[in-house]
């Protein structure tokens, strides 16, 4: 252990190991990480549209299909894969990379039957399809319900990862550093919406994968190149494995002999291969049919050619933890068993604070471990990084569900600067209640997180899955005369819907009704429009004519001296008929759109590829 201490920094006290950074060059490194994310951020933002219901959520329909699939990639990878992927690596081997390669299989689903459904639908969050779909209440809420839940244990387990790897490295007050992560993030989030988030995911995605390459290229030097991680992971043993009259099984502390082997034994393994085959397929299904952020960001492309490309793109990216996450996790235990893979109560306290284990150190600990002085502090940067995407992407997906799904329903005649204001301010609630939920998930164990993150989608997804699956496939679960049948997929028939009054961008414009969210009066108002992109522009295709706004807002008046509620509703019908004879006239009907021959058979091609080579990774590592 003193060599160990001298070569790579580790100081030790009585109680816990000391693995914080203390160079000047990597908090310099990790300032201007912050700086650039932020100046990048504010050019997102002033260079995007975004005073749309249609701009905030769906980034007006205008991604290119690189910009989606770099934007999933980086919103589904958050600091528990690169903590929980790393950490069960070097406890079982990369059995647990093959989750990340079941997904891929749903992909081909996503991309090539529900996104076109949705899109046909003319939706943006899945509980409106159902809606949609179904035309009953209780399968609405029940599908509200679940998404709020799964949205809330996914900013769980990324502040709970997020602040350990934080306070472990940075060697800070855990509260200053998320305060400056989650204000860098809000900025961007609550004024630039979808656009300016994906932009600024593309940039975080590069440097995750950037700093990700650099880590997995200094540790597999280290340990030989990958025959040398073949030979010597099994023999990553702990010194220590006993104390007093007690003695570790050797099963608690020897790696698995089948550990670069994804299909394992039914009895024996882990992860059976029955479970990776069909039970872990069941639950990727959910990313292919019912994930609110993957489907959201689809939904925001230009065209069908730019979705698939989209799809296939984030395909080719989902191959990659396997290599840059799991597989450095296991380095880490070659080079440091008496840390990463402490089986002495005792010992493991002294490391990590913990007495079960400190397997979830495994990936912070090869970054302290073997990276050079200032690209430890890039490598804190790829962590927040990774922290960054994922929180923003969830802001703004739940920011959509809240707003659509929730608050229309209270204020159904809410105008669409409040649809705008309502939504940013709940982007801001959830900017708060991460910051207060820091002191549950410290005192909350944190090793085995991502297992239960696992377990819960494990329970739960499979009953929404069934749900969305009955819902396209089988055509007889139905409500009478409405619905969205299998049938009808290719169809360029527009579909029925339950609620023709409510379309999701048929909103009454911003001038239409008096009240708090008028057209403002005050400078600070019109700052703050301004600011967040809702101020009126010229030649505007959202705002009425001169004549039909006078008439409304005649109307309006009439109906406040008359004070009757026929007249309300009167006035709502002629607004919302108003607003969908526009919608019809701009809204983007990807059937409609002529795909090129020649690229949809490059798309096919390329989709044909990642087939193949994810049946080879398969075969390889069987």
């Amino acid at each position: 252990m003193d060599s160990l201490k001298s070569d790579h920094g580790f100081t030790r006290d009585s109680s816990t190991v000391d693995l914080s950074i203390h160079s000047t060059m990597d908090t310099l490194v990790m300032t201007s990480y912050f700086f650039l994310v932020l100046f990048f951020g504010m050019w997102a933002v002033l260079s995007q549209r975004r005073g749309t219901v249609e701009d905030f959520f769906l980034a007006g329909q205008n991604l290119s299909w690189w910009l989606m699939g770099i934007s999933i990639y980086s919103s589904n990878t958050g600091s528990g894969h690169y903590m929980g992927l790393a950490g069960m690596g070097a406890a079982s081997g990369i059995a647990v990379g093959a989750l990340e390669w079941n997904t891929i299989f749903t992909l081909f689903v996503l991309g090539w039957i529900f996104v076109p459904m949705y899109s046909k639908a003319e939706v943006v969050t899945l509980p409106e399809y159902l809606k949609k779909r179904f035309g009953s209440l209780r399968i609405q809420f029940f599908s509200v319900c679940f998404f709020i839940l799964y949205i809330s244990s996914r900013i769980s387990m990324e502040i709970s990862f997020g602040a350990m790897y934080l306070k472990m490295v940075w060697n800070t007050d855990i509260y200053q550093t998320v305060l400056i992560v989650v204000t860098i993030t809000g900025l961007y989030t609550i004024t630039g919406g979808l656009a300016a988030v994906a932009c600024v995911e593309a940039l975080q995605a590069g440097i995750m994968l950037f700093g990700s390459a650099l880590l997995v290229a200094y540790a597999i030097q280290e340990v030989g190149g990958y025959q040398g991680l073949v030979n010597k992971y099994s023999q990553a043993i702990p010194n220590v494995t006993q104390q007093g009259n007690w003695t570790a099984k050797p099963q608690c502390y020897m790696p698995r002999p089948d550990a670069f082997h994804i299909f394992r034994s039914c009895v024996s393994g882990d992860i059976p291969w029955p479970a990776l085959i069909l039970g872990a397929t069941t639950v990727s299904l959910f990313y292919g049919c019912a994930d609110q952020i993957s489907v959201q960001r689809l939904l925001a492309g230009k065209s069908r050619l730019h979705m698939k490309g989209g799809c296939l793109l984030y395909g080719y990216l989902k191959l990659l933890p396997m290599f840059l996450m799991v597989m450095p996790g296991m380095i880490s235990r070659i080079l440091f068993p008496d840390q990463v893979a402490c089986v002495v109560p005792s010992e493991c306290q002294k490391f990590c604070g913990r007495r079960t284990g400190c397997s979830t150190l495994a990936y912070p600990v090869l970054v302290l471990g073997v990276m050079p002085s200032g690209l430890k502090g890039f490598m804190m940067s790829t962590v927040c990084a990774s922290i960054m995407s994922s929180l923003t992407s969830i802001f703004n997906s739940s920011s959509a569900l809240l707003t659509l799904n929730i608050y229309t329903r209270i204020r159904p005649t809410a105008t669409e600067k409040e649809i705008m204001v309502a939504g940013r301010f709940f982007v801001i609630i959830l900017l708060a209640v991460t910051i207060v939920w820091i002191p549950t998930m410290e005192v909350a164990s944190s090793e085995a997180l991502f297992e239960y993150m696992l377990v819960f989608k494990s329970c739960l997804t499979p009953s929404v899955t069934a749900v969305f699956l009955l819902a396209v496939f089988c055509k007889r679960v139905n409500e009478q005369l409405h619905g969205l049948c299998w049938s009808l997929r290719n169809s360029r028939q527009r579909r029925l819907s339950l609620n023709k009054e409510m379309k999701w961008k048929v909103f009454p414009s911003s001038t239409s009704q008096q009240g708090m969210f008028g057209e403002a009066s005050t400078c600070f108002w019109k700052l703050w429009d301004l600011f967040c992109g809702l101020d009126s522009q010229s030649g505007s295709e959202i705002g009425p004519g001169n004549s039909t706004e006078e008439k409304i807002k005649a109307i309006w008046e009439q109906m406040e001296s008359s004070d009757t509620s026929a007249s309300l509703e009167a006035l709502a019908r002629r607004m919302a008929a108003r607003k969908g004879d526009e919608h019809k006239e701009r809204v983007k009907d990807w059937s409609d759109v002529s795909e090129s021959p020649f690229w949809k058979r490059v798309v096919n091609v390329i989709g044909a590829l990642l087939f193949a080579l994810l049946i080879a990774a398969h075969v390889f590592y069987a």
